[in-house]
């Protein structure tokens, strides 16, 4: 038997593995030139991690800073001329509504006062005899309605006496303490002029300015608490909101009202107010599950029952670095957690449960947002 050559031998090897490499080079293009040949197979849906996610009321609250003032304080000036001649309350002092504070000279206006209801007294019963007179004619009716005018002049003469004497004997318009008192005995005081200052500081006023961003959270009857420059606090609410801001600063000016059972000496001084603000439904979350939708608004993906991807906007009540606590997406929820970066709305999904890490539910609580 003839011996096939060696290079014949490794020529027809050649050719046969040409061969192979072009047959299985032909039928990977036929497979990938005519899909429809072979039975069509749908990819299967992404794989996202998601869990259950149910709200819970969250209490915000606003931080303000603010000063403190006497809820009432008048200046006490002088309504009549006169010598100091009594200091009935010291400086100082506290004093009830209608406490006498200071006596003035009054020079003789009791004895006048006494004098002009004796006349007062006198006209009252002319004129009763008048009137019988003339019911029988006896007199003429002007001279009925002449002593009727000295009746009114001796009215006005007591009225105008009784003033003068109370103007000697100023009185407190209003309970509180006797803050300050500028004269001595014996001091000239004319009218007009401030000889002291009277403070009511059983409730303090607090009054603060608060931006347009924020304003609208705040309502009257909110609950607030100061906290004092010495670790003290009081409690108290929300009196008054303005309803136009302030030109300049286009901020908007409060006051709340604060108890102050003790007298504490607070008036004049600055406070810092946290207002509590009513609580709403909020879901707490990761920050790094928050992001952008087309219009550039923040926004959560969750999962639908049909599994489908859902981007809802949010509003972003408070963050820190890693919870965030958002408004707007329904109360309960499944909260894509692993995998939002990967799908897009509408697109449907194989969701796969967790459990909640017990980090994120220790990390839930109220917030607060500083001014």
């Amino acid at each position: 038997m003839r011996r096939i050559p060696f290079s014949y031998a490794l020529a027809i090897v050649f050719v046969l593995a040409l061969i192979v490499w072009l047959a299985l080079g032909d039928f990977q293009r036929f497979q990938s030139a005519a899909p429809g040949a072979q039975a069509e197979r749908e990819p299967s849906p992404v794989r996202v991690e998601v869990t259950h996610l149910q709200s819970a009321p969250f209490i915000a609250r606003q931080v303000i800073q603010g000063q403190l003032e006497a809820s009432r304080e008048t200046v006490l000036r002088a309504n009549a001329a006169g010598f100091v001649r009594e200091k009935p309350v010291a400086q100082g002092e506290a004093v009830d509504q209608g406490q006498t504070l200071l006596v003035l000279d009054n020079e003789a206006l009791p004895e006048q006062l006494e004098q002009a209801r004796d006349e007062l007294a006198v006209a009252q019963a002319e004129y009763a005899g008048a009137q019988d007179l003339r019911q029988r004619n006896f007199i003429s009716q002007p001279d009925l309605l002449r002593l009727q005018s000295g009746l009114s002049a001796s009215r006005a003469q007591v009225a105008q006496l009784e003033r003068q004497l109370s103007d000697t004997r100023p009185t407190a318009p209003f309970a509180g303490v006797l803050d300050r008192v500028q004269v001595e005995l014996g001091d000239l005081l004319q009218p007009g002029e401030e000889w002291g200052r009277l403070i009511d500081d059983r409730t303090l006023t607090g009054t603060a300015w608060v931006s347009q961003q924020q304003i609208n959270a705040l309502s009257v009857g909110l609950p607030v608490t100061a906290r004092l420059l010495n670790g003290d606090s009081l409690t108290g609410e929300v009196s008054h909101i303005s309803s136009r801001a302030e030109e300049q600063t286009r901020s908007f000016y409060i006051e709340v009202t604060l108890d102050n059972p003790e007298r504490l000496r607070l008036a004049g001084g600055s406070a810092e107010f946290t207002v509590t603000l009513p609580p709403r439904p909020a879901h707490a979350l990761s920050t790094a599950l928050l992001n952008l939708d087309a219009s550039g608004e923040l926004a959560v993906k969750h999962v639908n029952a049909r599994d489908e991807v859902v981007q809802t906007p949010v509003t972003l009540i408070s963050a820190t670095l890693e919870s965030a606590f958002v408004a707007g997406l329904p109360d309960s929820l499944e909260l894509i957690t692993l995998g939002a970066g990967l799908v897009e709305p509408g697109q449907v999904v194989t969701p796969v449960r967790v459990e909640p890490s017990t980090a994120d539910d220790d990390r839930a609580g109220p917030g607060q947002a500083g001014l």
